[in-house]
């Protein structure tokens, strides 16, 4: 796993995405954050893109979490 290519999230894009993977909504994350949730679908797009650009697309919520356990961006106790 440790050689499969990375994206290079922002610290934001990275919070927005642990935030989302424990939330039950994007109404939720952008109230924790206070920002609007379509600017947290924003990020999720972004994060998306930035998958799918190295090659490891992530077109569900259940990839990208995935993706961020590979990645060492979230922990299974986090969950």
């Amino acid at each position: 796993m440790r050689d499969m290519p990375r994206p290079v999230l922002s610290p934001r894009e990275a919070e927005v995405l642990r935030l989302w993977i424990q939330s039950e909504s994007k109404d939720e994350v952008g109230s924790a954050l206070t920002i609007a949730p379509a600017t947290v679908m924003t990020h999720i797009a972004r994060i998306r893109s930035k998958y799918a650009d190295v090659g490891r697309p992530a077109r569900t919520k259940a990839q990208l979490l995935a993706r961020a356990l590979q990645d060492g961006l979230v922990q299974l106790d986090d969950l």
